[in-house]
């Protein structure tokens, strides 16, 4: 009843309210060539915002680059189960040739042997086919690659909440100094009202002053939020990876806006749909695997092997290479650890207590997850209401406003009372923009809160 009640107002007020328009443009910049463009300048909605920031933003792309990183990693780690065959050659050149004893008559003789000129090309060819550490690589390639989705995945909505608030930011300043520009112009033609009921005897200097005086602070209020604009646009294109020097404007239907400010207050809390959650499971499951290792450590390591060699041997350089003398062979090679110092149960044990501190890890996240739930339910929800109420209190404001402008132009009201009258509109409005943007980013810190962003469009 409460939120039907609000829209209701909302839609009321947007027709009474000159800067409350059916689409909000506000002057940013971006590439005149990545949306459709009539006019020199590009229009970004939200979503145009969000689309562009999540190809050009430079952050998002590093975060794209690591998950092919960890897909390159997969193929290294599974690299180690295919065949590894290495090629080697070398050419030797004797100045002294090496000697031997050899028995000769019961007498051991020194006699030089060998060749002076030797070269000896070699293929080698190696195949795992039990490794523990190739187990573990193969195992966790995978969850990897899952990690490195997941860590886009959260840059993506931290992305998605950050553009999405410094998109509002610009509304709300667009809107501030729509709202002090309409005070303006008020105020001018008060004072220029004023002026003449001072020419005609009517009214005296005071009045004209006191005019003078309203319509300074609001032409400085105006420059201060047209500022304030140029300095938020900047902080969106800083977001959105936009040059500055290029130039689009932001548009918010109201329609689009009713739909958004929406949120469901009643459901659920479900830590699963945190990205940090899913991302504590994932380091969960590779430090499983970890502790699987090193129990495994006991196992050998089982491969095979065969060699090619091709040596050339030839006193004279010039016929080294006229005749080879080529020999093979191939075989096993086992290997297994049978004491390590205690270095494998030592490993074991630390496995196992970084498993138990993820335990806790998880139930720290599960609390400050909730504790952040109830923080932006309660910011949205206060903020909803105060929404509301500043809706109500813009329409009654300029009603009263029109009524002591009525009765101060008939004499019944002093000067004083429009002034008094046209603060206070300024203010609701004032109100009313603040409240509105500040539910707005609230209802984003709630869709973070209970991993309701969507990045999928």
């Amino acid at each position: 009843m409460r939120y039907t009640f609000f829209i209701f107002l909302v839609y009321i007020f947007s027709g009474i309210q000159a800067g409350f328009s059916q689409e909000r443009t506000v002057v940013g910049s971006a590439i005149a060539n990545d949306t459709a463009n009539t006019g020199g300048m590009s229009r970004f909605t939200l979503r145009q915002c969000i689309a562009y920031a999540v190809r050009y933003q430079p952050a998002l792309r590093q975060a794209g680059v690591d998950e092919r990183i960890a897909k390159a990693n997969k193929a290294i780690a599974v690299s180690s189960w295919l065949p590894q065959v290495n090629a080697s050659a070398n050419y030797q050149h004797y100045l002294q040739l090496p000697t031997t004893f050899f028995p000769v008559n019961g007498t051991l003789t020194p006699i030089q042997t060998g060749v002076i000129n030797t070269s000896s090309p070699q293929v080698a060819v190696t195949q795992s086919i039990f490794s523990n550490e190739t187990l573990l690589a193969n195992r966790t390639a995978s969850l990897y690659i899952q990690a490195s989705k997941e860590n886009t995945n959260a840059a993506l909505i931290n992305l998605v909440v950050a553009v999405s608030k410094a998109f509002y930011d610009v509304l709300l300043s667009a809107e501030r100094a729509g709202v002090y520009r309409e005070d303006t112009a008020r105020l001018r033609k008060n004072q220029s009202d004023a002026y003449h009921r001072f020419v005609s005897g009517i009214a005296d200097k005071v009045d004209y002053k006191q005019a003078t005086i309203a319509l300074n602070n609001s032409m400085s209020q105006l420059k201060t939020a047209t500022e304030d604009v140029a300095a938020k646009t900047a902080t969106l294109k800083l977001l959105m990876g936009s040059p500055q020097e290029h130039n689009f404007t932001v548009s918010y239907g109201t329609a689009q806006m009713m739909r958004d400010i929406v949120a469901d207050t009643l459901g659920p809390l479900r830590v699963e749909r945190r990205v940090e959650y899913r991302q504590l499971q994932l380091v969960r499951r590779i430090q499983r695997q970890s502790t699987r290792y090193y129990k495994l450590g006991f196992l050998p390591t089982l491969s095979a092997f065969y060699t090619y060699n091709y040596p050339f041997l030839n006193n004279n350089y010039a016929d080294l290479y006229s005749k080879g003398y080529p020999n093979s062979f191939y075989g096993l090679s086992f290997n297994i650890p049978i004491f390590t110092g205690f270095r494998r149960t030592a490993n074991v044990r630390k496995a196992e207590l970084q498993e138990e501190r993820m335990d806790w890890d998880e139930v720290n996240l599960e609390l400050t997850i909730y504790a952040e739930y109830k923080k932006a339910l309660a910011a949205y929800k206060s903020n909803y209401y105060y929404l509301a109420t500043q809706a109500e209190n813009a329409a009654l404001a300029r009603e009263v406003y029109n009524v002591v402008k009525l009765q101060y132009a008939e004499g019944v009201k002093a000067y004083l009372d429009v002034i008094i009258a046209e603060a206070d509109l300024q203010t609701s409005e004032i109100n009313y923009q603040n409240s509105l943007f500040q539910t707005l980013q609230s209802k984003t810190d709630l869709d973070k809160a209970i991993g309701n962003v969507d990045i999928d469009e």
